[in-house]
Formats: C-alpha cells, structure tokens, sequence
C-alpha cells in the first residue's frame, strides 16, 4: 500500500488537505481535513443581533452574499417579520444573490477547475500543476485560455452588477434584516440590466460550449468520483415572501432531497444534526441539531482529524451543491431546467445517472448559471421604483431564528438565539461543512472521502484524479479576506507549512 497526501489543495477557497491510501492504483480510503479554525459562533456570541449579517460574510470573500441573505433570513424569522418582507425587498436580495452566484460558478469553471483539463501556457499562474492527461490540441488549449482571460471581464461586470444594489462586493451592504437598503430607480435598473445581457451571451456562448467541450474530451469523468448519491436543496430565490416555513416556500430552486433512483423527498430541518467524532470539537457537542450545539473547540483530541464538523440528515451522508440543486428541480418536473438538463443528457446520449460524476457537477453547475441568469432578466423587470423596500421591527428580548438558503456551492444554514437582546448563541452550517465533511459518529466518510475512495489513479506522482474530484465540489473552507493596513504597515508575516 502507498499513501498519497495533498496538502493544501490548491485552486479551491481555503485550506483542505487530503490523504489517500493506495492499493494496487485503487483508493481504499480517505481522509478530508480541514486545517483551519475559523469560530465566527464564538466571535458573534453578545453582540447585538444586527451585527450578525454583517460579521458572517467575512466567512467568506468570495460567497459573502449567501451569508448575509442567511443571517437576514433567521433575523427577520427571530424579529417576527419573515412573511413580512416587500417584494421590492424580496427581488432585489434575490438580484444581489444571484450576481454572486453567477460570478462564483464563473469563477470556479474557469479560474480553479478548467486549469485541471486545459494546458495553458508554461507560466504562473498556470504553473506548477500535474503533468500528463492533458487532451486538447495545442489550437484548442489556447483558444480555451483566452476564455479564461474574459471570464475575468465577466466576473468583473458580475461585480459591478451587484455593487448596484448591494453598494460593494465582497461584503455587501444591502441585504439587512427587513429587506434592503438600496432603493430602485429607473437608471439603476437599466445598469443591471445591460450587464446582465452580456454576461448571459458569455454564459450561452462560451462557457456551456466550453464545459460541453471538456466532457467529450473527458467522457471516462462521467464515470469518476460518484460519492454517496444522496444530495440535499434547502431551495433560493424566493418568489413568494409570505411562507414562514422556508422549506415550504416557492422558490425557484426548490427545497428537496434526491436519492440514487431519482426519488425526490422533502427536508426537515429538524433531522439536521452534527458529528464530531472525528472533528477537533468536543464530544459533549456531538450528534446535536444547530440550533442546540455549541462550538467548542478542542484541538488534538483522539480520533480527530479536521476542523470541519460532519453534518448528516437522519444519519446519512448528503452531497449538496449545484448538482443537488438541479436534481432537485428535475425530478420535480420544472420543465426549464428538464429541457436544460435532457438537452445534455442528449447530447453524450446518456441517462440521469451519469450526472452522479465529475462531469456531472461541471455540467450542472454551467446550466444553472443560465437558469438563474435568464430569471434574474425577469426580476429586475418586476421593481416598482415608487414602493418600499424594507420593513421595520423591533428586537425582541428572547428570541430564537433559522435562515434557510443556498450558497453557489450547496446548502447554507444560519442559527440564531437572542436573550436580553444580544445573540447567545449563533450556528453556521456551510455547504463545505457538508460535502468535505469527515467520518461520523458511524465512521461514515463524508460525500468527498465517498467520491474519492474506489477511484482508480494512474499516476501517483500527478494524482488528476483526485484533485478533479475535489474540485469538481467547489471546496470552499476558508475565508478568503486578509487584514490590510492602508497607511503600509505591515501587519503580520505568516507561513503556512
């Protein structure tokens, strides 16, 4: 037997590690570590509650905005004003959002995961990488890398377009607890509106065609990197505010769980709970819901082997993310996303179920950023420039909240307890936490040790295989925001070893 260890990954958000045990090319087992603390639920324990949505996109620069609709979502469920919010409120977290998705799955085809499959040129940042299964021509590699360079643009216009209602990116200012802060007018929709059209044509010219291009070149990853064939939506984007019950409401991704035979269920967020067996938290925490868990930390403990928690629905392991997402809206015949999805699906005359791969999430992940693009066209339309966009409230003493969304790389969950009117008591569920998850309590391996193991490498010393597997999840585990002095001091030196 032979041990790989890949430590960090790069090109994914954060810091993961990942070792591998070999026997005869086949990988027997796996470990996904997370090597970083993080404690944003200890740094927000008595703060004023407000303060919440704020504070939790610093989880995160590259995904901040799911973060803030998450934390609003459970302060206006614990301020009593969650069926309450306008739809100029509604539409417009719905337009911040989406322009984050939009530039985060962008962000993540050309910039972390394409670089897996096309040879750039003998330079940084293209190098150093693995070397060997590089299947384009010399023509097509290059064509691909100036993809790569106007996805830049694309990312740069998919900013801009949220900076319109959202005031900055990363760490928007806009979405807040009783709606937004940005009022519509007719020039600020008219902005959105010619960025959005042209990131659409990037999106149905260049980069479906491009992901199309890949899986041809790559058909044998449609059988690669499986994982554990469960996948789970909390649903985004509403398009009916008055639900209380997020799980219950329309939105148009929609709530949901799927199974390997396509079998779609709904989600109770009350079967949600979180091992750490194999986390550096202590036992006393283990097997609780969110809402009920503290986190404290414990580094070194026996049998522990990542900061990363293992979230698990009724004791089973869930895969979240664009493919769950698309899944989700499949089986439940939302006839869009079935033409988009079947359109694929001919095009490799394939069934369903080769979308449970590597491919399978590229590919899901490029037609949901259509999905949602070519909807977005609609909801900036629907603003009423002459109507409110924010609900007050008061805050309460006691209190308790749950904001349920989605994140571009899978299912989000924010916790919420107020007494004396300052949080006691705050849990984040982050789509990462799900999929890089370690064992359990049942030493069940988490949805990305799943994918891994079983895998056949054909080269030890340049391990594709793995690495596109990681990648094709979209790891994110850090956050991506760094301290910086603008007087040009330093702050600090750091290595990371």
């Amino acid at each position: 037997m032979s041990k790989i260890v890949i430590d960090p990954v790069t090109r994914i958000e954060g810091h993961l590690k990942i070792e591998a045990i070999i026997d005869n090319g086949i990988v027997k087992d796996a470990n996904s570590s997370g090597t970083l603390f993080r404690g944003f639920e200890i740094i927000l324990k008595n703060r004023d509650p407000r303060d919440a949505s704020q504070i939790t996109q610093r989880i995160c620069g590259v995904c901040p905005i799911c973060h803030a609709t998450a934390s609003s979502l459970a302060l206006d469920s614990a301020f009593g004003i969650d069926d309450k919010i306008t739809d100029n409120g509604r539409i417009i977290r719905n337009l911040i959002l989406g322009s984050n998705f939009l530039q985060s799955h962008i962000l993540h085809f050309y910039h972390l995961a394409a670089l897996d499959f096309v040879k750039s040129p003998d330079i940084p940042p293209f190098i150093p990488r693995y070397e060997g299964d590089y299947r384009f021509s010399e023509k097509e590699n290059a064509e691909l890398t100036q993809h790569y360079l106007k996805a830049l643009e694309i990312r740069r216009k998919a900013h801009e377009m949220l900076a319109i209602f959202g005031g900055k990116m990363p760490h928007n200012v806009g979405i807040i607890a009783g709606g937004v802060t940005e009022k519509p007018t007719t020039d600020k929709i008219t902005n959105f509106l010619w960025r959005l059209n042209e990131i659409r044509e990037f999106i149905d010219n260049v980069y479906i065609p491009d992901i199309i291009a890949v899986a041809k070149k790559y058909s044998d990853y449609f059988r690669i990197g499986a994982g554990c064939k469960n996948y789970l939506v909390y649903g985004v984007f509403d398009l009916d505010g008055k639900e209380k019950d997020l799980l219950k409401r329309n939105r148009l991704i929609k709530s949901g769980r799927v199974s390997a035979d396509l079998r779609c269920d709904i989600v109770d967020s009350l079967k949600i709970t979180e091992d750490v067996k194999h986390s550096w938290y202590d036992d006393s925490q283990s097997h609780k819901q969110p809402a009920q868990e503290e986190t404290i930390p414990k580094y070194g403990k026996k049998d522990g082997y990542s900061w990363i928690k293992s979230p698990r629905y009724a004791d089973m392991v869930y895969e979240v993310g664009p493919l769950a997402r698309m899944l989700v809206n499949y089986v439940s015949w939302d006839e869009t996303v079935k033409k988009l999805v079947d359109s694929v699906l001919t095009e490799f005359k394939a069934k369903p179920d080769v979308l449970f791969s590597v491919l399978g999430r590229h590919a899901a992940r490029a037609l949901e950023t259509k999905y949602v693009a070519d909807n977005m066209a609609n909801w900036i339309l629907q603003l009423k420039p002459a109507e409110p966009v924010y609900t007050d409230y008061n805050i309460p003493e006691e209190s308790e909240g749950m904001g349920l969304t989605e994140a571009p790389r899978g299912a989000l969950g924010h916790w919420i307890k107020i007494k004396e009117g300052r949080i006691e008591n705050y849990q984040c569920v982050v789509p990462t936490t799900w999929n890089a998850s370690p064992k359990d309590d049942k030493d069940q391996p988490g949805p990305i040790e799943q994918a891994i193991i079983g895998t056949k490498i054909n080269d030890e010393n340049n391990p594709f295989e793995i690495v596109r597997i990681v990648r094709s999840f979209d790891p994110c585990l850090a956050c991506a925001v760094h301290l910086v002095d603008l007087r040009g001091n330093a702050i600090g030196e750091f290595k990371a070893t």
